[in-house]
């Protein structure tokens, strides 16, 4: 069973950066995707990049924020996403998951969760 443990989440200002980092306690041949998800008081739990650990593809649910970056360090066993211009909106629960099938960047399939970071924007 794999665990995920994210961090780096906190307050910023509007405009500011933050690299969130989720270390998983293994790589296994069981999934393939690592995905980083956003949920916002009163919204829906959304998908904010994917990524195949295998291969480094890449992959985005229906609105692509290119100010987000995601990336992994197989070494480490480390999937980073590194957030740019940070706006209010992006207030939010941050989690990573894993999951079997994950190229719709969908919460929905993904099965093992992290505790998830808090980032809160604000000035």
């Amino acid at each position: 069973q794999v665990q995920l443990v994210e961090s780096g989440g906190g307050l910023v200002q509007p405009g500011g950066s933050l690299r969130l980092s989720c270390v998983a306690s293994e790589f296994s041949s069981k999934y393939r995707y690592i995905g980083w998800f956003r949920q916002a008081p009163g919204k829906r739990r959304e998908g904010v990049a994917c990524i195949n650990i295998v291969d480094g593809r890449t992959y985005f649910s229906d609105s692509k924020i290119d100010r987000f970056t995601i990336a992994r360090d197989n070494s480490k066993r480390t999937v980073y996403l590194d957030l740019r211009a940070l706006k209010p909106e992006d207030s939010a629960v941050y989690s990573c998951a894993t999951g079997d099938y994950g190229p719709r960047c969908s919460p929905y399939e993904y099965e093992t969760w992290g505790q998830g970071t808090q980032v809160t924007v604000s000035s």
